[in-house]
């Protein structure tokens, strides 16, 4: 093959690589935060709102999507989790 058709399938092959990790620290660092941010408003009492309910779920997805390397989606499930997990400790 030529270089200038090899040359470019390299460079989107690593771009590819480095698109799958760009969300990875973010993923971990907001499922840390959500996990202890959860675990907080179930020791204030908050365990039985439906705010609460949602943020589980969504930081169980999120969970799941770490682990299969979807760390785009951990990352917005994870966020989502942290403003539910908000509005139960507002009573909402």
């Amino acid at each position: 093959m030529k270089a200038w058709i090899i040359l470019p399938l390299i460079a989107l092959a690593l771009s590819g690589c480095a698109g799958k990790t760009a969300y990875r620290d973010s993923c971990a660092t907001q499922l840390d935060a959500a996990w202890k941010e959860l675990d907080l408003a179930k020791a204030e009492g908050f365990a039985g709102t439906v705010s609460y309910s949602k943020a589980l779920s969504l930081l169980t997805g999120a969970k799941t999507q770490q682990q299969f390397e979807g760390f785009e989606g951990c990352t917005h499930k994870a966020e989502k989790a942290r403003f539910y997990i908000r509005e139960s400790r507002a009573g909402r």
